[in-house]
C-alpha cells in the first residue's frame, strides 16, 4: 500500500483556497481566518451571491452553473489557485474531495492539498480495492461479488444478465448495489429477486457515472436493519494516528444519512474500544494522514463489519467537535502543515451527547422531491446549545443545480434527552419560508419513541413513512387556527388597499347572508373552508370552518404581518408572510384580486403553509386530460416509452436527475401514449407536460 509523505517538513499555508460551496466553505472560512490564513473562494455563475464568497477575501469565478462545468473542474480551480496566489486547496466534501487526480494536480502544481495523498485516496476511491485491502490487514468486511462491465458487450447482452444472475447467488437476498467510487448513496440499489437485479444494476451504472465519472459497481449481502456507525480518525505525516471516538449515522434516506449524533446510545466501552480500534488498524494500514472517517455496519448480533474510508472531513464532523471539544478542521490545516498531532493536548473522552440534523429542501411525503425557489425567510432560533452550519440566510436562492441541503443544526447536552428536546424545540420554532422542507419530518423522527429509546437502524424511514411519522407538526384542529390567521390577514391586505376608500370595511354586509369565505389548500394536500363576516368597524363578528362556526376562536385583531385570535380563553400570536406575485406589487388598483403564491404561518408550536384556490380558475391552468408533468426541474436522462404505446398504471416512463439523484415518473393510469414532449438530454421545468396518456374506455 503506498504510504503518504512521512518527512513532516513544515510548509506554512498563508492563502488558502477552497474548492467548494455553501455550508462547508463558510465552514472552513471561519477556522482558517482565526488561524490567520487569507481565503480564496470559487464560485459558478448561480452563486455569485452566496455567502461563501462574500466572506472570502478573494474569489474566482467558474463560469457555468452545473458542477460538471464548474467545481469540477480540476484545470480551472488549480488554475484559480495559481491566479490568486493560494499556496493551498482545501476540497471539503463532495465534488473533488475524494479525486486522487485532483490531489495529484495539486502536487503537481506545488500546491498543499488539506488531505491525504493522492495514492491513499485512489486506494480508498475504490471500495473493492478498500475491501481487499482491509480484509487483509485483519479488519472484518462483508463478501463481495464484482461486476465487469468491460468483459460483456453491453448491458443488455444475454451473456452479461446470465453471469450476473448467476453470481448472484454466491451472495444471500437481498443484495445491494453499491457504486465502488464515491458515496452519499449515489449509485446504491437494494434488489430483492433476480427479476429486479438487472435493470437495478444498469440504473446504478448510470447514477454512478454520472455522480462520479466511473460506473462500477458491485454487490453484496443486503444487511437487514443494521445500524451505521462511524469512527472519526485522524493522521499525521509523523506517523501518528489518533481516533475521536465514534458516530451514530442510522436515520438515513436513500442511504443518505439526515440524523447522526455522538456518542452511539448502542455502543459500550468494549464495543467502543473494539471499533476504534479496528479503525486506527486501516487508518495506519494505509498510511493515512489527514481527517478522514472510517465507517462500518452494527449488525443485529452485536458484530460489525468494514463499509468504507472517507477520505475527507464529513458533514457530520460538527457532533465530534462538541463531544471531543476539538476544532477537526483547524486539525486538518495544522498536518497539512506538516505539524505533529499534540497528543498530549488532544483529550479523546466524550463529554456530553450531540446531535445533528441535515435540513434538506425536499418534500419527504412526496419520494423525497427536491424543492427549488427563494427562501423567502430563513430564521434559526438563537438558543443556548444550538449550532448552525449553513450557506443560506433570508432571500438566499435554492437553486437545482446542487445538493438540496439547507443546513445543519446541531445541538448539544449534558445527555442524549436534553440534546433531543432542546433539537425540537429549536426546529418547532425556525421560520423557513420560500420551499418545502423536511424540517416538520425530523421534528416528528426526534419525538418518535423508537429514537427517543435509541432503537433505530438504517430501516428506520422504511418500517415507518413519512406520513405515518407525521409529516407536519400542525394538524387537525390547530392547523384550522393556522388556517383562520391566513384568511384574516389575507383580508388585511385587501381593505389595505382597497381600490378607493370605503365607507364599510370589505366583508361587512348590511343584510344578513351566507359569511364569506376562502379555500385554503396545505401544504401536505388538506382543502380548508374559512368563513368570516366583519362588522361595520373593521372586526371580524364570527368565523367558521367547513360552514360550522368555531364559537372557541375570538377574532382579537389582524394586519397582513399579525393576525392575534383567543383560543379557548388564551391569546396566541401567529406571524404570517404573504408572497404576492410580483406583478401585482405596488399596484394598488389590483393588488386587492392578486394571485397569492403562498402564506406561511408561525406561530409557538410549529409552522404551516396555504395556498390560495383560485374560485374560477383561467384557461391558462388547464392540461390536457391525462398530461404527465414533471415533478421538479431537471434533466431527462431517460425514456421508457414511445408514442402509440400502451402503458400500464403505476409503469415507469421516465427518469429525471435533478439535485444530484435520480427522480423515476410513472404512469398515472392505464391506457395509451397518444403525445410525447421530451428527449434524453432536455432539461424540463416543474410542471411541463412530459407526456399524454389517454385512458382506455
Amino acid at each position: 500500500m503506498p504510504m503518504s509523505d512521512p518527512s513532516g517538513a513544515t510548509r506554512k499555508i498563508n492563502r488558502l483556497l477552497i474548492a467548494n460551496r455553501g455550508e462547508i466553505a463558510r465552514r472552513i472560512t471561519r477556522t482558517a481566518h482565526d488561524m490567520g490564513i487569507m481565503c480564496v473562494a470559487v464560485f459558478s455563475d448561480s452563486d455569485e451571491g452566496s455567502f461563501h464568497v462574500k466572506e472570502a477575501d478573494l474569489a474566482v469565478r467558474l463560469p457555468g452553473n452545473t458542477a460538471q462545468e464548474t467545481y469540477l473542474q480540476i484545470d480551472k480551480i488549480v488554475e484559480a489557485a495559481k491566479k490568486t496566489g493560494a499556496d493551498a486547496i482545501h476540497p471539503g466534501y463532495g465534488f473533488l474531495s475524494e479525486d486522487a487526480r485532483f490531489a495529484a494536480a495539486c502536487r503537481d502544481a506545488g500546491i498543499t492539498f488539506v488531505g491525504p495523498s493522492p495514492e491513499v485516496i485512489a486506494a480508498m476511491g475504490s471500495k473493492l480495492a478498500a475491501k481487499d485491502t482491509m480484509s487483509k490487514a485483519g479488519v472484518p468486511v462483508l463478501p463481495t461479488v464484482t461486476i465487469d462491465t468491460q468483459a460483456t458487450d453491453g448491458l443488455d447482452s444475454t451473456d452479461f444478465v446470465n453471469d450476473l444472475i448467476a453470481r448472484s447467488a454466491q451472495l444471500t437476498w437481498p443484495v445491494l448495489v453499491k457504486a465502488s467510487a464515491g458515496g452519499g448513496g449515489r449509485g446504491m440499489r437494494v434488489v430483492e429477486n433476480t427479476e429486479e437485479l438487472v435493470e437495478s444494476v444498469k440504473s446504478a451504472i448510470r447514477e454512478a457515472t454520472s455522480a462520479f465519472g466511473d460506473g462500477t459497481v458491485f454487490l453484496e449481502p443486503y444487511a437487514v436493519n443494521p445500524r451505521h456507525i462511524e469512527v472519526q480518525i485522524v493522521g499525521d505525516s509523523h506517523g501518528n494516528v489518533i481516533h475521536l471516538n465514534e458516530r451514530e449515522c442510522s436515520i438515513q434516506r436513500r442511504h443518505q444519512k439526515i440524523i447522526e449524533e455522538s456518542p452511539s446510545p448502542a455502543v459500550g466501552p468494549e464495543l467502543r474500544r473494539a471499533l476504534c480500534d479496528a479503525a486506527v488498524t486501516a487508518a495506519k494500514t494505509i498510511g493515512y494522514v489527514g481527517a478522514g472517517t472510517v465507517e462500518f455496519i452494527l449488525l443485529q448480533d452485536g458484530s460489525f463489519a468494514f463499509l468504507e474510508v472517507n477520505t475527507r472531513i464529513q458533514v457530520e464532523h460538527p457532533v465530534t467537535e462538541l463531544v471531543c471539544g476539538v476544532d477537526i478542521v483547524r486539525l486538518q490545516l495544522e498536518i497539512a502543515q506538516g505539524h505533529p498531532l499534540d497528543l498530549d493536548a488532544i483529550d479523546t473522552t466524550i463529554r456530553g451527547h450531540a446531535i445533528e440534523v441535515r435540513l434538506y429542501a425536499e418534500d419527504a411525503t412526496k419520494d423525497w422531491q427536491p424543492s427549488t425557489g427563494t427562501l423567502r425567510k430563513f430564521e434559526i432560533p438563537a438558543i443556548h446549545g444550538i449550532r448552525v452550519d449553513s450557506g443560506f440566510e433570508n432571500q438566499s436562492i435554492v437553486s437545482p443545480y446542487y445538493d438540496p441541503m439547507l443546513a445543519k443544526i446541531i445541538s448539544y447536552a449534558d445527555t442524549r434527552e436534553t440534546a433531543m428536546e432542546v433539537l425540537a424545540g429549536a426546529l418547532r420554532r425556525s421560520k423557513i419560508h420560500g420551499v418545502t422542507t423536511n424540517r416538520d419530518l425530523l421534528v416528528a423522527i426526534l419525538n418518535n419513541p423508537e429514537m427517543i429509546d435509541g432503537r433505530i437502524d438504517t430501516g428506520f424511514l422504511v418500517r415507518h413513512s413519512p406520513s405515518e411519522l407525521g409529516a407536519s407538526t400542525v394538524t387537525g384542529e390547530r392547523l384550522e387556527l393556522y388556517a383562520i390567521a391566513a384568511v384574516l390577514a389575507r383580508q388585511a391586505i385587501r381593505r389595505k388597499h382597497a381600490r378607493v376608500q370605503r365607507l364599510v370595511p370589505s366583508g361587512w354586509r348590511n343584510m344578513p347572508t351566507q359569511p364569506q369565505s376562502s379555500i385554503l389548500e396545505s401544504s401536505d394536500g388538506k382543502t380548508i373552508s374559512v368563513g368570516y363576516e366583519f362588522d361595520r368597524y373593521g372586526r371580524c363578528a364570527d368565523l367558521y370552518i367547513e360552514g360550522e362556526k368555531r364559537e372557541d376562536v375570538s377574532f382579537v385583531s389582524a394586519t397582513p404581518e399579525l393576525v392575534l385570535l383567543e383560543h379557548q380563553g388564551v391569546l396566541q400570536r401567529f406571524e404570517v408572510d404573504i408572497d404576492i406575485d410580483d406583478a401585482a406589487e405596488g399596484m394598488s388598483s389590483t393588488i386587492e384580486d392578486s394571485v397569492v403564491r403562498n402564506i406561511y404561518v408561525d406561530c409557538f408550536d410549529g409552522s404551516a403553509a396555504f395556498k390560495e384556490l383560485v374560485r374560477f380558475p383561467g384557461t391558462e391552468h388547464e392540461f390536457d386530460v391525462g398530461s404527465l408533468n414533471a415533478p421538479l426541474p431537471g434533466t431527462v436522462i431517460k425514456v421508457l416509452v414511445t408514442e402509440g404505446q400502451y402503458v400500464k398504471e403505476g409503469e415507469l416512463m421516465f427518469v429525471l436527475e435533478a439535485m444530484k439523484m435520480e427522480h423515476e415518473v410513472r404512469s398515472p393510469s392505464e391506457g395509451q401514449v397518444t403525445s410525447l414532449y421530451v428527449g434524453v438530454g432536455d432539461q424540463v421545468e416543474a410542471g411541463k407536460i412530459l407526456a399524454v396518456v389517454s385512458e382506455d374506455e
